[in-house]
């Protein structure tokens, strides 16, 4: 399938920070896919006492063995000289010793084959294939040792777009098998496989109709490939655009990453490198290699040629660094049931597990509650989304209920430790009621809440009563030993209920018996404070209840809560009453739905405290790195402190024993502020309050404050918004770019060079690196959109 014109992909791929990169690829030819079959290699690293095939190798160190030959036909009638070089970096040429070559005609493998060890120093290693040509191997090694950046990016590239090719050729062959086994579940396997691989999925697709969805899913290979971090680390750019500016790129639906993406995207270029190097005698071309076990087969975008310029194959081997195992992440959202066989232990943030054979000899380790453990072979699945537990034995006994699971295996020569997971087998205890006995009342749903041996496994759950039809129930898995159900009790009458609790695999169900009572409804309280224009009735079955008539008011039901055996019915008015003063006393008409009215007395509570805010200030805190100037007192940086004050509604005063609560918006973390924890009272009817934002670590976003005052407490009022903070170590500047190091700088969404953000320069979710390349500004300040506080960006000095 022929790539699209560069000149058409330029406008929309091109960011400031790479335009002058763009405009050189841009004079390039156009690259063809890899699509033809080249020579291949045989291809072996010893460490230590363990030897791996290549495939299995995902990076070199210092001090390993390798055994490399040419794996030709034995009809080959042209002759390959196999050459091999160690690169110590961009700037620094290798030694002339660094560099090896074998005749791979030849018939002793002493003379065909290369048998090399990893020198110190070494970080990058290329191959080459040349044709047999007198004085190639000084000419190859005048080019190495005359430009080792070229090929230090070089490798890097080749290597990064095979760890891609491999991918996109793993979610291929995955599409390819369904259609022609079951095409009618493409529906179902395709998304699994587009997230287990980091592939770009068309959703529209899976609309069309059976025979079509295949070839529509995979049209558009240039644009497949999502990134993956962990693999672009691997193969990390030391020339050009950093990687991190690669992946943040990446991300934004202008710059496209896909597998293509070394030849026509924004910061890899082979084109450009390899005509870097080339020569009237020699082309280079660039190959990608496909490895299985020992072989890497090699893939060409262009046909060699034997005759001037002749064709130097190059290959990228894997980076002389240490093994970076990825961060595999466990993608359950509960425990895993393992009754039956082919359980799936869902993972995710590794693409090349699938698609390579990096990890190896992967297993889980069960451990019980009495303290056995037992291994189980693993299988990679991209489309079942992790790894299939392959063993179809029955456990031992002592494997019931919550076991736990941990996944590890090797990561090339390197230990490698995956996720824990909750597994649960079913036992032999009967399921019973959480708690004390439930009240459980018809007329409307009741909840339960069960707890058994393993929730995961449960298949059905069932109410019956009496001779009636059976009813199947919804139910959620609470921790490792709970069911929370609902019983749909409005239409059943009181009298004996059984709840049948069906495990998978187990035909007999647990049952449990319980009783429905009827109850009439109940009126307790009805509590109001002064001023309030909502109130709270208190009592049982108050889901009947209408209306409410207070002195003329008018309350209608909200929210209905259950708080234990009392219901508590939220009120709200609606129109205009009567103002009642604290103290008085009135009669409620409660009007239910069916018709009957009830009085009950109230009595007015003294009003709620109102307090409002005065004023507020913001100091920052004096940590590690460049300061960020704060565009105001909106921001309350995670490092910094607030004091703010606050004034009683007119008329009202404060009294000692009050204090204020500053919350999250979410709820999730809040401080209480007293006499004796940062608030002081400035008068009768004001306060001053001072709040170290550590104190609400790691909450962010919105801060919300209130009054409490003998369990009262004043509605929710807003303050300020609290922010996480980047810590930029360093700043510097050329001509054109500047480069922000410094620590956290996920917590950037964006930075430009102007307070508007015109062209900013986004930073990509998840973004995991010490560095950001940006337009140098031309006022010398740098504006910073913080995720946390999206509209008050805050601003870096450069003077």
């Amino acid at each position: 399938m022929p790539l699209p014109s560069r000149r058409n992909i330029l406008p929309r791929t091109c960011g400031a920070a790479a335009a002058a990169l763009c405009a050189a690829s841009a004079q390039a030819a156009d690259p063809a896919p890899f699509e033809l079959g080249g020579p291949g290699l045989r291809i072996a690293v010893t460490r230590g006492k363990d030897v791996l095939p290549i495939a299995q190798v995902p990076s070199l160190a210092e001090g390993d063995r390798l055994s490399i030959r040419a794996d030709l036909p034995e009809d080959q009638g042209a002759k390959f000289l196999l050459l091999s070089t160690f690169l110590r970096g961009a700037t620094n040429p290798p030694p002339k010793d660094w560099i090896k070559s074998a005749e791979s005609w030849k018939k002793k493998a002493k003379d065909n084959s290369l048998s090399l060890t990893v020198p110190k120093g070494a970080r990058q290693m290329t191959l080459f294939l040349v044709p047999d040509t007198g004085g190639a191997e000084g000419t190859i090694e005048d080019a190495v040792r005359g430009k080792p950046g070229e090929f230090v990016r070089a490798t890097q590239e080749l290597n990064q777009a095979s760890l891609d090719r491999s991918r996109l050729d793993a979610f291929m062959a995955a599409i390819r098998a369904q259609e022609n086994s079951h095409p009618e579940y493409l529906r179902s396997v395709a998304p699994a496989l587009a997230r287990s691989l980091s592939m770009k999925l068309n959703d529209e697709c899976l609309s069309k109709v059976v025979e079509l969805q295949a070839n529509c899913l995979l049209e558009n290979r240039e644009q497949l490939v999502l990134a993956d971090v962990h693999s672009s680390s691997i193969a990390e750019t030391l020339t050009g655009a950093p990687t991190d500016l690669a992946l943040q790129l990446s991300s934004t639906r202008e710059a496209g990453y896909g597998f293509y993406s070394p030849y026509i995207g924004v910061v890899r270029d082979l084109a450009r490198i390899f005509g870097a190097f080339s020569n009237p005698e020699f082309d280079y071309l660039p190959t990608l290699s496909i490895r299985r076990g020992d072989a890497a087969a090699l893939l060409l975008n262009k046909a060699p040629s034997f005759q001037k310029p002749k064709s130097v194959l190059v290959v990228g081997m894997p980076a002389i660094e240490a093994d970076s195992p990825p961060r595999l992440r466990s993608a359950a959202n509960g425990p895993i049931c393992a009754a039956r066989p082919g359980v799936v232990l869902p993972v995710e943030g590794a693409p090349l597990i699938y698609s390579t054979a990096y990890a190896r000899n992967m297993t889980v380790k069960l451990t019980a509650a009495s303290g056995d453990k037992i291994d189980l072979p693993v299988e990679a699945r991209a489309d079942r989304g992790g790894y299939v537990v392959k063993s179809n034995d029955p456990l031992p006994a002592a494997f019931k209920g919550t076991v736990k699971g941990h996944l590890s295996g090797y990561w090339g020569f390197e230990r490698f430790d995956g996720p824990d997971f909750a597994l649960q087998l079913p036992g032999d205890a009967a399921w019973k009621v959480a708690g004390d006995p439930p009240t459980l009342v018809v007329g409307r749903d009741n909840g339960l809440t069960l707890t058994g041996d393993a929730p995961a496994c449960v298949e059905g759950v069932t109410l019956r009563q009496g001779d009636g039809a059976p009813q199947s129930l919804s139910w959620k898995v609470q921790g490792t030993d709970a069911l929370a159900l609902t019983l749909p009790l409005a239409d059943r009458k009181p009298g004996d209920i059984r709840i049948e609790v069906k495990y998978q695999g187990i035909a007999a169900p647990s049952v449990l018996s319980l009783k429905a009572l009827a109850q009439a409804s109940r009126l307790d309280a009805l509590s109001l404070h002064a001023g309030d224009r909502n109130a709270v009735l208190s009592g049982q079955r108050l889901d009947q209840v209408a209306a409410v008539d207070l002195s003329g008011m008018m309350l209608a039901p909200a929210e209905l809560v259950r708080d234990g055996a009392v219901d508590r019915l939220n009120l709200v008015a609606k129109g205009e009453g009567a103002a009642l003063k604290a103290g008085d006393r009135a009669t409620a008409r409660v009007r239910l739905k069916d018709g009957r009215s009830f009085d009950l007395a109230a009595t007015v509570k003294e009003a709620r405290p109102r307090p409002t805010l005065l004023g507020r200030s913001v100091s920052q805190g004096a940590g590690a790195g460049r300061i960020l100037q704060l565009s105001g007192e909106d921001l309350l940086p995670d490092d910094g402190r607030l004091v703010f004050s606050v004034r009683a509604e007119q008329g009202a005063a404060f009294r000692a024993d009050d204090m204020l609560e500053v919350a999250s918006a979410d709820g999730a973390k809040s401080v209480r502020l007293g006499n004796a924890s940062g608030l002081r009272l400035s008068g009768a009817d004001v306060m001053v309050a001072t709040l170290d934002a550590a104190a609400l670590a790691p909450a962010s976003g919105p801060l919300r404050f209130r009054l409490l005052r003998d369990g009262v407490t004043s509605d929710w009022q807003p303050l300020v918004t609290l922010a996480r903070l980047p810590r930029i170590d360093d700043v510097s500047c050329e001509t054109q770019d500047c480069t922000i190091k410094g620590r956290d700088l996920f917590l950037m969404e964006a930075v430009d060079g102007a307070p508007g953000f015109e062209t900013p320069t986004v930073v990509a979710q998840g973004f995991t690196g010490s560095s950001l390349s940006v337009p140098a500004p031309r006022d010398g300040k740098l504006y910073i959109r913080l995720r946390d506080a999206r509209d008050q960006p805050v601003m870096l000095d450069l003077s």
